[in-house]
Parts: C-alpha cells; structure tokens; sequence
C-alpha cells in the first residue's frame, strides 16, 4: 500500500513528476476528477500506458481511485501537503496553451462518462 502525499519527501514527488504523462495526469486532476478513458483521449496515449503511470502515482500516495460501473476515475489524494499541490497548480498555470487543449479535447470527446463523485 502506497503512503499519502503528505509522507513523501521531496525527492520522491519530484521523481513522480519527472515524466512528462505522470506529470500531465496531475495538472488535469488538479481540481477534479477524471476516469482513465479521459485521460487516454487528453493524452493521447495507449490505456495500458495511461493505467501503468496512474497506478505508479497511486502507489506513492499522490492519487486515489474509485470505481464506478466500467469506469475507474482517478483525483489527487486530499491529504497531499500543501505545498505538492502549489507546485502543481504552478506548473498548470504556466501550462496554458496545454490545459486548454486538454479541455478542448474533453469538450470534444465522444461517449465521456458522466463523473458522479462522491459526496
């Protein structure tokens, strides 16, 4: 079982943000969630690829999962420390051009699940 945001060093959350898919998956779930097939469309790389960097991101702690019917969604997890989540919410402010294809490409999606989250 994977630890909370919150109990990961530094050099850890920096490595989970070294690769340009783990890294991309946390700038869209910043502020909501999203089911894998979202982020394969957003992405646009394989389901295999999207679920193995999701699942290396769960392990440490940075996300949580929920099923729902077919759909798996992945949010970051609520415990992460503050300041993981400020070093996120920078690098999408300063990825514009990125997060606003990415919700063109969503807008745009056929057959996008209906996310009911959790109350």
């Amino acid at each position: 079982m994977g630890t909370t945001g919150n109990e990961l060093s530094a050099v850890q959350f920096y490595k989970a943000l070294a690769d340009d898919v783990r890294l991309n998956c946390l700038i869209l779930l910043l502020e909501r969630e999203l089911c894998v097939c979202e982020l394969v469309e957003v992405l646009d790389q394989s389901q295999p690829k999207i679920s193995r960097h999701l699942a290396q991101l769960r392990k440490t702690g940075l996300l949580l999962d929920r099923r729902q019917g077919q759909w798996v969604y992945y949010r970051l997890h609520p415990l992460m420390s503050d300041w993981m989540r400020e070093v996120i919410r920078l690098t999408r402010d300063n990825c514009q051009m990125f997060v606003a294809e990415a919700e063109r490409r969503l807008a745009a999606m056929p057959d996008r699940p209906l996310s009911c989250a959790p109350s």
